[in-house]
């Protein structure tokens, strides 16, 4: 039976055998694929736990292609790793990684980003019904000599303005799905081509008083409540949920990673979203969903330094 806890998923992926007749169940079902050529015509050798295709000639791994790619770590500790970033409501940290598989910090940091990229959705359905849509601006501080708020002295601009703050942007189907990613600004260039990606024409769309929403009528019903004006539900227009999303979101950066550098943090928005999308099923449930998407994903150590 497989395992529903930490303690019982330690215990059963402790066996590599059961995590080396997983991955290839999970990934390939039936059918396994040429990694090189795409042809089906191929299988595992008796000799050698590898697999051959027929057509290229060319024999593989079950970790070819994957996040697993060239690692020197077991899959008993990967399959641990994984389960516990899939899991954990506020993030697992690189040091908590490190003490509970006993490996080195820099290494479960780079595993950890390998996941977050497994965990990063591709196309999705467009969101429809009624839809949230927020902008929020994460980490830095106001630079030094900053004007204060003009409207309540002494007090910081919390919007970004004068700090080197991030902004990143969600969108949100009620009772579905979200998506979020770092954008270059608050402006309606940066803002309203991502809602026309992901929101189907003629949704109800929901947003706060930013002017950049305010074109968003001519394609979508949309509405807004004005925070300036303590409006922040109006009969069910709100952004209570996304703006929820954001508050977990925040308590796992500054309560689990304390410092995250802004050309990481789509990684991070992508750890969040997967947890909050898949956050009605149990936890073997999320674990397998993270190991079906590890194949095609494969991020060295060079691109993460270099790119972010």
């Amino acid at each position: 039976m497989e395992p529903r806890t930490l303690q019982e998923a330690v215990l059963y992926y402790s066996d590599l055998e059961v995590c080396k007749n997983l991955l290839p169940e999970v990934r390939w079902g039936d059918s396994p694929v040429c990694e090189r050529c795409g042809s089906l015509h191929v299988k595992k050798l008796s000799t050698r736990k590898v697999w051959k295709c027929y057509d290229c000639k060319r024999q593989f791994s079950v970790i070819v292609g994957t996040i697993f790619e060239d690692t020197k770590l077991g899959l008993d500790k990967w399959f641990v790793c994984m389960w516990m970033i899939a899991n954990c409501k506020n993030g697992v940290s690189s040091y908590e990684i490190h003490r509970a598989l006993g490996i080195k910090q820099e290494t479960a940091w780079f595993m950890l980003h390998r996941v977050r990229h497994a965990m990063k959705v591709g196309s999705i359905e467009k969101f429809k019904g009624t839809v949230e849509v927020d902008e929020t601006y994460i980490g830095g501080k106001p630079r030094k000599g900053t004007l204060t708020n003009p409207n309540r002295r002494g007090t910081p601009n919390k919007r970004g303005a004068g700090t080197t703050k991030t902004i990143a942007m969600g969108i949100l189907q009620r009772e579905g799905n979200v998506t979020a990613k770092v954008v270059l600004n608050a402006k309606r260039r940066s803002l309203v081509p991502e809602i026309r990606e992901v929101v189907e024409p003629g949704s109800k769309v929901f947003s706060d008083s930013l002017m950049s929403y305010r074109v968003l009528s001519s394609e979508y019903d949309h509405k807004f409540v004005d925070h300036s004006k303590n409006e922040f539900v109006r009969g069910d227009v709100t952004t209570n949920t996304i703006e929820s999303y954001w508050s977990l979101l925040k308590r796992s950066l500054k309560g689990t990673y304390i410092s995250v550098e802004p050309f990481h943090l789509n990684r991070y928005l992508d750890e969040q979203s997967f947890r909050y999308n898949y956050r009605k099923t149990d936890d073997s449930t999320r674990f397998r969903t993270v190991l079906g998407m590890v194949a095609g994903k494969r991020l060295t150590y060079d691109e993460l330094k270099t790119f972010g």
